[in-house]
This record gives C-alpha cells, sequence and structure tokens, in this order.
C-alpha cells in the first residue's frame, strides 16, 4: 500500500493566449496610471514575453487590423506604461457626455484635492494622495471628468502621471492666471496650537 500526500497545488493559471489577453485586459479595465509590462505580467500571472504579446493583440483588436471594428478607445503606451484611452476623435463626446451626468457642486474631498493640484502642480496622484492622507482616485477622476484638472505628462522613470489645472478652472474661479490665487501661507497652521506661549520666543 503506497502512502498517499496530502500536499494541496497552488492553483496554475492558463498560460494560453486567449486566457493571458482577457486576464489583461480585465486589469486594464480599472487602472488610472499606466503600467509596465513588469507590473502587467505580475498582476496577471503571465510571463513578461506573454504580456507583450497580449498587449499587441490587444493594440491590434481596438485598431480594428484583427478584422473587428476599430473601437472607440485605444490602447495606448504613455511614459513606459500601457493604459486605456478614449481615442482623440471622441473626447468632446465623451466631456460633453460626462459633464452633463456630473453633479452641478463639487464634494469637500474634491475641492481640497483641486486646492492641492493648483497650489502644488505638476503634481502626481501619488503625491496628492500623500498630501491629502486619502486615496484621491475616485476623486481625480471626477475633477478630470469635469474638466477642471488634466494629464500634463508621465514621469519618464515612473511613469507615473502629472496633474495640473485648466482654463476651466480659471473661468470658474474668476481669475485670469494662477498668480491670482491667494498665498497659502497665511491658510496654513502656523505649528504652535497646543503650545505654551512661555515655550514659543
Amino acid at each position: 500500500m503506497t502512502d498517499e500526500t496530502n500536499t494541496i497545488e497552488p492553483p496554475t493559471r492558463p498560460q494560453d493566449t486567449g486566457s493571458v489577453v482577457r486576464r489583461l485586459e480585465a486589469i486594464l479595465l480599472v487602472v488610472d496610471e499606466p503600467q509596465s509590462l513588469v507590473s502587467l505580467a505580475t498582476a496577471v500571472g503571465s510571463p513578461v514575453p506573454a504580456v507583450r504579446q497580449a498587449v499587441e493583440a490587444l493594440v491590434a483588436d481596438y485598431d480594428g487590423e484583427s478584422g473587428g471594428p476599430r473601437r472607440g478607445f485605444e490602447l495606448r503606451e504613455v511614459g513606459g506604461g500601457w493604459r486605456l484611452y478614449v481615442r482623440e476623435e471622441h473626447d468632446d463626446l465623451v466631456q460633453e457626455f460626462v459633464s452633463g451626468q456630473a453633479p452641478s457642486r463639487l464634494s469637500q474631498a474634491a475641492l481640497e484635492t483641486l486646492a492641492v493640484i493648483a497650489y502644488k502642480q505638476p503634481i502626481t496622484r501619488g503625491q496628492i494622495a500623500s498630501i491629502r492622507a486619502v486615496n484621491v482616485d475616485s476623486v481625480v477622476r471626477t475633477l478630470l471628468a469635469r474638466g477642471l484638472i488634466t494629464e500634463l505628462f508621465a514621469d519618464p522613470d515612473t511613469g507615473a502621471v502629472n496633474y495640473g489645472t485648466t482654463d476651466a478652472l480659471l473661468v470658474n474661479l474668476g481669475i485670469n492666471s494662477l498668480d491670482e490665487l491667494p498665498p497659502i501661507s497665511p491658510l496654513l497652521d502656523d505649528g504652535s496650537t497646543g503650545f505654551d506661549a512661555e515655550v514659543i520666543r
């Protein structure tokens, strides 16, 4: 009678091209920043060459090179990373639609995030989150949809997108340039709260 081991093998993910493409597409639908091939390979649990092949297949598919229709979005490489973008010819259409769906007033979180971007631009999503000490992904998406901020450029080393404000913000604030924003230093706590007056000399 032979002994049988009861070890449980970890689940393995299929590596056929179709499976990698489907998993990759699912990840690309939810990322907010361009992702490198290495990051995508880690996310979908596939070798980098397989992910590169899957990316090429998706680009061709979305561009209509595989026999299907040309999609209204594209898979674009920006700053060494890959992300889904609306095609440029549909920007006005999407902006008009999103603006019509957006509420007329910004939330307090959106206003605070907008202030950080206005004073610190160009600034990345990670830097904004560090300053506000909260996740700002959904707020940044809202501000982008409202046309108050825009993607300026991607960091060549990290691929992180840097954001800045748009002319629409100036119009809403009734100013001609960001130079007209009030100095922020007088609005900040000087750090003396909670200290005895005698200690501060």
